[in-house]
């Protein structure tokens, strides 16, 4: 998968295993959430035994962990369970608990993100419909890794995810999606009228958008 939108196909694709069981209207709860989370396995697996090292090196002997977890890490969060992707998946009949346990590892700012997805709640649903290894199992497949998929690559994927999802419930995508081509006008437009004090060094200047999204 050499661009973003054979990588967006793969995991809309994932889609095909959740018919007849899920309403098509949820299943961007199933794909969304579990693209963000295969992308933070990814991001953090190489630190992964670094983060487990000192988290079991520091516990018990600082009140506050964190920074030295971050630093570990190398990010602003961390995880200190023992799973990753790869590792859930070599006990499929404790899947959905050591999901559970692998979210609940995470720091508290990047399980907050992810409680609003509420992601337990679709953890049980697909645990119960007997989906929940296959669909694990697909997002395996896929490397997330920023040194495979930049972050404005992964920005991309997650946009045409959610355009495709909006499209496919005749929702109006411009909605949640703005193309490329119509960004760059816009800030053409914007700029026209300043673009000679604008090439003048230490110049600031200050944008207002009401309606900034993605």
């Amino acid at each position: 998968m050499n661009n973003f939108s054979e990588k967006a196909n793969f995991i809309w694709s994932i889609a095909n295993l959740l018919r007849d069981t899920f309403k098509r209207s949820k299943y961007q709860d199933v794909i969304l959430p579990l693209t963000v989370l295969r992308r933070i396995d990814c991001v953090l697996e190489p630190t992964k035994e670094k983060v487990l090292e000192t988290y079991a090196k520091l516990k018990g002997k600082l009140d506050n962990l964190a920074p030295q977890l971050c630093k570990a890490s190398g990010f602003a969060f961390y995880n200190t369970s023992p799973f990753t992707f790869e590792k859930l998946l070599h006990d499929a009949p404790n899947l959905a608990a050591n999901l559970n346990a692998y979210i609940n590892g995470f720091s508290d700012n990047m399980r907050e993100v992810l409680e609003k997805f509420d992601l337990r709640n679709t953890i049980a649903k697909l645990e119960e419909a007997g989906l929940l290894f296959l669909v694990m199992e697909r997002f395996k497949g896929i490397d997330l890794h920023p040194d495979k998929v930049p972050n404005l690559e992964m920005g991309y994927i997650f946009e045409e995810l959610i355009r495709r999802f909006n499209e496919a419930l005749n929702e109006n995508p411009g909605e949640h999606f703005t193309p490329r081509e119509v960004i760059r006008l816009m800030v053409n437009l914007l700029l026209s009228q300043d673009q000679e004090a604008l090439s003048q060094n230490h110049i600031v200047r200050t944008v207002y958008d009401p309606c900034c999204g993605t």
